[in-house]
């Protein structure tokens, strides 16, 4: 087995991405003593998206924020783009069922092939 440096890579995937290209890596972390910084960073970035009750709420989420360990830039963009894929669609059905949306609903049909 060969040996792979990880490193923390926090991503922002935007509500309209189309693919893992679409995903921007805002910081990453050589150090593991530089942890609980990123970690900060990442908690004040999905603050927005807390509900009264101190939970994080998928529908309030302006975009897809994510914290992940990964050999590469290229891995790192994969996974967010991956494990954002339903939490975007549930946020895009929201915004159509709350506040009749046209662009979210457009995102869903077209980018989702979901029809809301």
């Amino acid at each position: 087995m060969k040996y792979e440096h990880k490193f923390f890579y926090l991503c922002k995937t935007p509500l309209s991405a189309e693919a893992p290209e679409d995903v921007e890596i805002i910081t990453r972390v050589e150090d593991s003593k530089e942890f609980p910084e990123v970690f900060k960073q990442f908690e004040e970035l999905r603050s927005h998206a807390f509900n009264e009750d101190d939970l994080y709420s998928i529908v309030r989420a302006d975009d897809i924020y994510d914290l992940f360990r990964t050999g590469s830039e290229k891995e790192a963009r994969e996974v967010a783009f991956e494990k954002a894929q339903q939490e975007i669609i549930t946020n895009l059905q929201h915004r159509v069922i709350q506040n009749d949306d046209a662009n979210a609903r457009a995102i869903l049909k077209e980018v989702h092939d979901v029809e809301a």
